[in-house]
């Protein structure tokens, strides 16, 4: 079958093993001081492992793959005397688990002297669909940001946005590397700083992973920062 399936890059990889660590079902072991993909059935492809490797080794790729056996997953880590790691609800992604929050309506909403005004300061916004060479990257502060954060972070536009071009994507439901053209736009234009504000599931790990390997292809030094947020609306790291 044709599915999601990680892949590792050998050249990148350092041999750190934080991406073997943070596999909850051994699908990637060590073997010869290098991260290797031991058997694509034990792949669950959401991701945990992106946001871990320091060098941008571990991608996205769609492939021949045989399925996801949670069965072999479990028999192996018997084998190896680990806790087999349990499913989460539903069996899916974590970023499809249901939840619902329960906000007081008692809260007053906030006094505003003004009417608020978006901080978009280009369009198109979508990594897929912006022009690598728009005039508005020339001297911009790069904001790289994960569709759903704009609506769990209800101060985004004005903490996040303000001053800076944004580009939006999901690399769960785009099912694309945006490395390559990420590593373009930094590559042909004059870019102050980059900020990645992603969202805690793992498959916005996809995004944190995507760019740290467009800045360590296009040869710059940018400083950047990268911020998670949670499915709650809160600041997790920064």
């Amino acid at each position: 079958m044709i599915r999601k399936i990680i892949q590792i890059d050998e050249e990148k990889c350092n041999g750190c093993g934080a991406c073997a660590a943070a596999c909850h079902e051994g699908a990637i072991g060590m073997v010869g001081g290098k991260a290797k993909l031991l058997r694509d059935d034990y792949c669950d492809g959401l991701g945990d492992c992106l946001p871990t490797c320091p060098t941008g080794a571990i991608t996205f790729v769609e492939r021949e793959a045989a399925a996801y056996d949670e069965k072999a997953v479990q028999e192996n880590m018997r084998k190896q005397g680990k806790q087999p790691h349990a499913a989460p609800p539903l069996a899916g992604c974590p970023g499809h688990q249901m939840h619902q929050f329960h906000r007081p309506d008692s809260i007053p909403a906030m006094p505003q002297t003004a009417q608020p005004v978006s901080q978009l300061g280009q369009w198109p916004c979508q990594i897929k669909l912006a022009p690598v060479n728009a005039p508005y990257f020339d001297g911009a502060k790069l904001l790289i940001a994960a569709d759903c954060t704009a609506f769990a972070y209800a101060n985004l536009h004005q903490e996040f946005m303000r001053g800076k071009i944004t580009l939006i994507g999901c690399p769960k439901l785009d099912s694309v590397d945006y490395s390559e053209k990420l590593t373009q736009i930094i590559q042909k234009n004059q870019i102050q700083s980059v900020t990645v504000v992603r969202m805690e599931v793992p498959c916005c790990g996809g995004l944190e992973a995507a760019v740290k390997t467009a800045l360590q292809n296009s040869g710059k030094f940018i400083p950047w920062q990268d911020v998670t947020i949670s499915i709650d609306g809160k600041i997790l790291e920064q």
